[in-house]
């Protein structure tokens, strides 16, 4: 990898937490209830709880967990593709979060839940990767139930992806474009460049390439190293 752990600590600054951007609002604790009532509701009968994990669930995931496979999630692909103006960027300076957008197809870790504690699992979840919502527009970060191909067979499991019409999509992206705001972008949770980083090496430890993110490694580690030789 050219992006190293030197590389990515020159990317970090010490940035205040001043709360949700302008356009958005926090969510209750009724607001995530009825969301993980949702997705229980919907959820597929007969089958295990299982969550899709692509990005910062591979090596942050949210949930407790008793099995993990290998698969293959057809017709979404990883893209750097929801604004960021708080976490890991600012107003002035909003980073890109990662999400599951249309077209391709996305390697990843299907985690299962264990029964007894699906609830509160999935209460984890929505409230990490579902902390703030729009005032108005349709969120951009939607949970949704996906088929997962493995070797063991297919499986259906909870992935938050990208909904283009949410005010936060930034779609359309080049490779150079986004690497510069992810070499340059940071807020109070850390830099962008840090969460492309951990993405991308626990991917090469379990094996899984995306040739996608291993070109933007590159290219983001070409813009730290210009801006702070």
């Amino acid at each position: 990898m050219a992006l190293t752990v030197d590389l990515v600590a020159r990317a970090y600054r010490a940035i205040e937490n001043t709360g949700p951007a302008p356009h958005m609002v926090r969510n209750t604790e009724t607001e995530w209830n009825a969301t993980v009532r949702e997705i229980l509701v919907s959820r597929p009968d007969g089958q295990d709880a299982w969550i899709f994990a692509y990005g910062s669930l591979l090596w942050n995931p949210a949930a407790e967990h008793v099995e993990e496979r290998a698969g293959v999630v057809r017709g979404w692909h990883r893209s750097f593709c929801i604004r960021m103006r708080d976490w890991r960027g600012t107003v002035d300076q909003p980073g890109l979060m990662m999400g599951l957008d249309r077209g391709g197809q996305c390697g990843g870790m299907a985690l299962r839940l264990a029964e007894d504690t699906v609830e509160a699992q999935l209460g984890k979840l929505v409230r990490r990767e579902m902390p703030v919502r729009p005032s108005r527009k349709p969120f951009t970060h939607t949970p949704r139930w996906v088929q997962v191909h493995t070797v063991q067979g297919l499986i259906r499991a909870l992935a938050f992806v990208v909904n283009r019409k949410g005010v936060n999509y930034m779609g359309g992206l080049t490779p150079d474009e986004t690497a510069t705001i992810l070499a340059t972008a940071c807020g109070h949770g850390g830099s962008c460049a840090e969460y492309l980083y951990n993405t991308i090496s626990q991917l090469e430890a379990l094996g899984i390439r995306d040739r996608n993110l291993w070109r933007l490694q590159s290219l983001v580690a070409d813009e730290l190293t210009s801006l702070h030789p």
